[in-house]
């Protein structure tokens, strides 16, 4: 018989693999022709709450007495040994323990004919709590996006009904007034529909890059001088360019997002000087790479919120903006096949250091 250690005659070749069962991350149980548990790993231990010696030997139906969610015997509902002989097995599901445990279930059906009977039942079974994870992170999503989208179009749907029904009682000041305030809501339901695209892109790992010799130096410059152009004093900023720089091929668009993130942050929620710093530096796999570091003088990022820097929704003590930046900047950043740090400066606040491969096309290698 095989036990949950791995003996010979495992599931699936797992033994001639050289896998012990007991280092899967899911749980693994198998039934032979008469329905009987002859492997439950160590995760089905742990997911099931089901001792593995009160379960090797025992029907499947009694280790594993499992309901769907109307309340009906699993087991019973499919007949696995003695529904139809085409059947291969059952696509995964929510099903329930005695005690209302909640478990992911799936089964595969072992035949030596396509129509023969049942040899063995290989079953895997999974915790609930990643896809719990998954979905309050999605409804965390949707009810952000409504607030965040609520604001602005409200503004935008009230403005321009005044506008409409009003227009002659207005000034031309107050006109240019309540447009200049639906152009700048206009322009954040915008960026925020930009954003979303953005995080549905990395997360499908379908976010595309235009990789072009990019002169970061000049990228830097162009940004604190957009910065100086909004009212920021030019004393603000300190730039340290190390030159020779290594030639740098990225997508210019994304580098400019990573920048004008990290630039905007240090601008609005720190202090002081913001300095930024630009030299050649080891890439991962000691690949040749460009660094850069932005650096404010502010009070920081709390240690308890380094690990949540790169998170959704992230803001830290001040609001403002969606809390989605951060995100997709490390989500662009690790497409470059870059890394991305946050840490404190010198000067207390706080420091985010980004490094870029080359990433020269083949033929210049």
């Amino acid at each position: 018989m095989l036990n949950g250690s791995g003996a010979s005659g495992g599931p699936g070749g797992l033994t001639s693999c050289g896998i012990d069962p007991d280092e899967l991350p899911d749980g693994l149980v198998v039934a032979d022709e008469h329905g009987r548990i002859t492997c439950f790993n160590a995760a089905a231990a742990r997911i099931t709450a089901v001792p593995r010696t009160a379960a090797l030997g025992s029907p499947l139906e009694q280790a594993l007495p499992l309901e769907d969610l109307k309340g009906r015997r699993w087991w019973t509902l499919t007949d696995p040994y003695g529904g139809l002989a085409i059947r291969y097995g059952q696509p995964e599901r929510n099903l329930l323990l005695p005690g209302g445990r909640e478990v992911l279930v799936s089964a595969r059906y072992i035949r030596k004919h396509p129509t023969g009977p049942v040899q063995r039942l290989v079953i895997s079974i999974r915790g609930t709590e990643a896809r719990r994870r998954t979905e309050r992170s999605h409804a965390e999503l949707i009810a952000t996006v409504a607030h965040e989208l609520r604001s602005p179009l409200t503004s935008v749907k009230g403005f321009t009904a005044t506008l409409l029904a009003k227009w002659e009682r207005f000034t031309d000041a107050q006109k240019r007034l309540m447009l200049e305030t639906v152009d700048a809501d206009a322009n954040r339901v915008t960026r925020l529909i930009a954003e979303l695209l953005d995080i549905s892109r990395i997360d499908s790992g379908r976010l595309e890059l235009r990789r072009q010799p990019v002169d970061i130096a000049a990228a830097v410059h162009r940004h604190i001088q957009a910065h100086i152009a909004s009212g920021q004093a030019p004393d603000r900023f300190l730039v340290r360019i190390e030159q020779p720089l290594p030639d740098l091929w990225a997508d210019p668009d994304k580098v400019d997002q990573v920048l004008g993130n990290l630039l905007e942050n240090a601008v609005r929620h720190g202090e002081g000087t913001v300095t930024i710093e630009v030299a050649a530096a080891a890439a991962k796999n000691d690949e040749k790479g460009t660094g850069v570091t932005v650096t404010d003088e502010g009070p920081g990022i709390p240690e308890e919120s380094m690990s949540r820097v790169f998170t959704r929704f992230w803001r830290g003590s001040k609001r403002g903006g969606t809390g989605l930046g951060l995100y997709i900047v490390k989500g662009i950043v690790e497409a470059h096949g870059g890394t991305i740090t946050v840490g404190r400066g010198s000067g207390g606040g706080a420091e985010f250091r980004f490094i870029l491969p080359v990433g020269a096309p083949a033929y210049l290698t």
